[in-house]
């Protein structure tokens, strides 16, 4: 069964059908008993079972609900090694400072290609088992040239959604000439990695990159044609948030420690706030207030921060639960956020909705309706994911 061979696919007997479009009720756009078509990949009729058109292939979903692929707009999923330990350390009362990032490097720097394709391959397989039909990966385990570079070509194989993190932190060698370190990035490394990332990205926070570091990188990005991401507010108070927005990156992720006028910037722009409830969990951090963005009109995404130190979860599902326990946010918010949100985040029009012209993405639920990705946490709730219109 395809939707990409030139033949019509018909989804029909959806119970309910999350549009994220206005042409449906409330902030989801809901459908009742509904049906969709699609072809070569794309959907291209939208409607009420009754009227759904004829059609050369068809699968009924049964009275279940049928949602949007989830949009994962945050991962790091290029890395070695594990930091089991790191995590029963916090747990035990230790605080999360990021260090154990150069904990990675190292393990990454000694992994051969195939041992890293394996994991990247293991992670997006769960991704998509549970939802998500389109990930971002970012680079940032290897910080010297040959390893970003090796890093950025692996992820590539698996997503047209790449991020160049050379600045993710300052490597053991540079610990002494940090600055030196932001000259090789801005330099060979970002000429190297370029050609095979979309975005550009840097951990600006204390112990990682100051503001003007982190300025240097992104504008040494933008130069390069990529796009521009930042890891902004996470540990504290900082500069990351109004940083992002005066340089209209598309997102700012963790959002953690935000002022009035942070929340005012972002309010004013359309920079999303990518909230990333996996690391708070994993962190025991205190959350982002998903209600006060939300409040002011922020664009909220949500995604996993899938990495091996401080949030080991590639579940979307999960991380819809606990923005709806811990965060302030309503089931049919975190939903958006973690559909429509993150396709806003990687600034694509064509994800995270069900409509037509929108990419074949989507999932079927065993469950009536969406509140049970909240109501029922933990549970494997999908029972099948369509990618580009192909059944998987």
């Amino acid at each position: 069964m395809s939707g990409r061979d030139g033949a019509s696919l018909l989804v029909d007997g959806i119970g309910e059908l999350v549009t994220n479009s206005p042409h449906g009720d409330g902030p989801l756009g809901l459908r009742h008993d509904a049906a969709l078509v699609i072809v070569d990949g794309r959907i291209v009729w939208v409607g009420d079972t009754r009227q759904a058109p004829a059609a050369d292939r068809r699968l009924d979903a049964g009275g279940a609900a049928v949602l949007p692929g989830f949009v994962d707009s945050h991962a790091h999923l290029v890395f070695a090694g594990d930091r089991a330990g790191e995590f029963a350390a916090r747990m035990a009362g230790q605080p999360y400072t990021g260090g154990g990032i150069r904990t990675t490097v190292a393990a990454t720097r000694a992994a051969s290609d195939d041992v890293l394709r394996a994991g990247v391959a293991r992670l997006v397989g769960e991704a998509l088992r549970q939802g998500t039909t389109t990930i971002e990966i970012k680079s940032g385990y290897g910080l010297t040239v040959a390893d970003e570079l090796r890093c950025l070509r692996i992820a590539a194989e698996f997503t047209e959604e790449t991020t160049f993190l050379g600045a993710h932190t300052v490597p053991a060698e540079y610990a002494s000439d940090p600055d030196g370190y932001v000259d090789l990035v801005c330099g060979q490394m970002l000429a190297q990695a370029a050609p095979y990332a979309r975005w550009v990205d840097v951990f600006c926070e204390r112990g990682a990159f100051d503001a003007d570091q982190t300025r240097r990188v992104l504008l040494a990005g933008r130069a390069a044609g990529l796009g521009l991401r930042l890891h902004g507010n996470q540990l504290g108070p900082g500069p990351g948030v109004r940083l992002a927005v005066e340089l209209g990156a598309a997102s700012v992720d963790h959002c953690t420690h935000l002022d009035d006028a942070d929340v005012a910037a972002l309010a004013g722009s359309d920079t999303v706030a990518t909230l990333l409830p996996g690391a708070e969990f994993s962190t025991r951090s205190p959350y982002p207030h998903a209600r006060r963005l939300l409040d002011a009109g922020v664009t909220v995404a949500l995604a996993t921060d899938c990495n091996p130190g401080s949030s080991y979860t590639s579940s979307m599902p999960f991380c819809v639960a606990l923005a709806v326990r811990e965060m302030g946010m309503t089931p049919a918010e975190a939903v958006a956020a973690a559909t429509a949100g993150g396709a806003a985040a990687l600034r694509r029009d064509d994800l995270g909705r069900l409509a037509p012209g929108a990419r074949a993405d989507l999932m079927i639920l065993d469950a009536p309706t969406h509140l049970h990705l909240a109501y029922r946490p933990g549970v494997p709730l999908v029972r099948q994911v369509l990618r580009n219109g192909v059944p998987l």
